[in-house]
């Protein structure tokens, strides 16, 4: 008889199973750490064609009318919301409610993109 030099197949997957357990404990670190470190806004940015065009506090409700009409903006309890919209997939509604720094709703047709931001006091200097 000859004796096969050929890897058992539990100590070929074993391999496999630590990295994707890896993997998935390293993503849900990532998870938790984004959870943690997130930070509720002081105001949204309006964009439009890649220009500032109005920024709105997240502490005054308010309802906004944006780019000549075309969306609808809504502000109410420190949450920001597209309420409206005149594009043909209204993507932009169904994106839903946005309070924390970083969250942004984009709507593409209307070349229009709301932003939340912190204070200026806020920001991290990397110089530092």
């Amino acid at each position: 008889m000859t004796q096969d030099n050929k890897p058992k197949p539990m100590r070929k997957y074993r391999l496999d199973i630590i990295v994707v357990a890896s993997l998935l404990l390293l993503s849900l670190l990532v998870l938790l750490l984004m959870n943690l470190t997130r930070r509720e806004g002081a105001y949204v940015e309006i964009v439009i064609d890649g220009s500032v065009v109005e920024q709105y506090p997240l502490s005054r409700d308010g309802v906004y009318s944006l780019n000549g009409g075309t969306n609808v903006l809504t502000i109410q309890g420190g949450v920001a919301y597209m309420s409206d919209s005149n594009c043909p997939d209204h993507i932009c509604e169904n994106i839903g409610r946005v309070k924390y720094v970083g969250q942004t709703i984009a709507c593409r047709p209307n070349h229009l993109t709301v932003t939340v931001v912190g204070n200026a006091d806020d920001s991290v200097d990397f110089v530092s």
